[in-house]
């Protein structure tokens, strides 16, 4: 990561976080953008949290530290966007879809989504409107025990849909092992910022998923011309593989490396040489079925995790994402 940094750090992308709010802790004040409440009768501008969930996620993405203490985030110099569209992680799918407007709204780059559940027509939309716009949405796929399938918006498909990977690399047991899996990156034993100044360790794909976000607005600063998929595309190809050959249900498309996502000569898409195979794949993307829509069901929230560096210790993690082409839906998302 801290080669990564000398080339870029994440410069003049903003990162929307719909979660519980992001408490102003000093490693990551000086990124913190006043945002919205989107809940009912909420009327604060997203700068304030009482459950930990939003901040930890938001330190993981862009905590800037203290000199040489304190948090460390994958882009440090990105800005935070916060929208509290859960306050105690239990929220509707309309809620987070107003999240999710109001960023578009915002101009937000990235949507980080550190949460899983139930589908609306309204979230639908707004996810859809937000990737027409070249906004890239990166969600988490979920932990087992408690899901048994990838929730919304993970499972759009053309949403980013992270798992997780313990201290080792290895799959790590927490997260979803389905088709639906894009990306991995480090979801056990991590640290991040919390409220009152405090710092917070976790587990869950949750953390992953604010890693990968982290990962995307670095791409994005270093490449600013760049299309949403062009993005995607280059951080999948200097992914490295992992699992079986190719794409698999653990790893997704591999585990990135970062620095190559900076710096690779990747050709762009429409330079790719045309095979049958990807032809099958942009079928499989046109006819793939939507989600199952239950209302306003309740958005679960993922366990509160932490950041990547804490205490000026440098943790290098490497990370993944390839844009997702399947043929076939996965089941309906359930709220937890």
């Amino acid at each position: 990561m801290a080669e990564a940094h000398q080339i870029t750090q994440g410069e003049g992308v903003v990162v929307a976080v719909p979660d519980t709010g992001v408490d102003p802790h000093p490693d990551l004040r000086n990124n913190l953008l006043a945002g919205t409440n989107i809940v009912a009768g909420g009327s604060s501008d997203g700068r304030q949290d009482r459950n930990s969930h939003g901040t930890a996620m938001a330190g993981l993405i862009a905590a800037h530290g203290r000199g040489s203490s304190g948090a460390l985030g994958i882009a440090p110099a990105a800005k935070i966007l916060p929208i509290i569209s859960s306050p105690d992680k239990q929220g509707t799918a309309d809620d987070l879809a107003a999240g999710v407007e109001y960023a578009l709204q915002q101009g937000a780059d990235v949507i980080s989504i550190s949460s899983v559940g139930g589908s609306s027509t309204r979230l639908q939309d707004a996810v859809s409107a937000a990737l027409r716009a070249n906004v890239i949405i990166v969600a988490a796929a979920g932990n087992q025990p408690d899901d048994f399938t990838v929730g919304y918006p993970a499972r759009h498909p053309d949403v980013i849909a992270v798992g997780g990977v313990d201290r080792d690399g290895h799959h790590a047991a927490l997260s979803l092992t389905d088709r639906e899996i894009d990306v991995v990156a480090p979801a056990t034993d991590i640290y991040s910022t919390s409220y009152d100044n405090k710092y917070t360790r976790g587990n869950g794909t949750s953390s992953a998923t604010a890693i990968v976000a982290g990962a995307v607005a670095l791409i994005r600063a270093r490449y600013p011309e760049l299309p949403a998929t062009e993005v995607v595309h280059r951080l999948t190809a200097t992914a490295v593989d992992k699992g079986a050959p190719g794409r698999d249900d653990q790893y997704g498309y591999g585990v990135i490396d970062l620095v190559a996502a900076l710096t690779a000569d990747v050709p762009p898409l429409a330079a790719q040489p045309s095979t049958a195979s990807a032809s099958a794949d942009a079928a499989s993307t046109t006819t793939a079925a939507g989600p199952a829509q239950d209302g306003g069901g309740a958005v679960g929230w993922l366990l509160a995790t932490g950041g990547l560096a804490a205490l000026g210790g440098g943790v290098a993690w490497a990370l993944a994402v390839r844009r997702r082409r399947r043929g076939d839906a996965a089941s309906p998302p359930t709220a937890v």
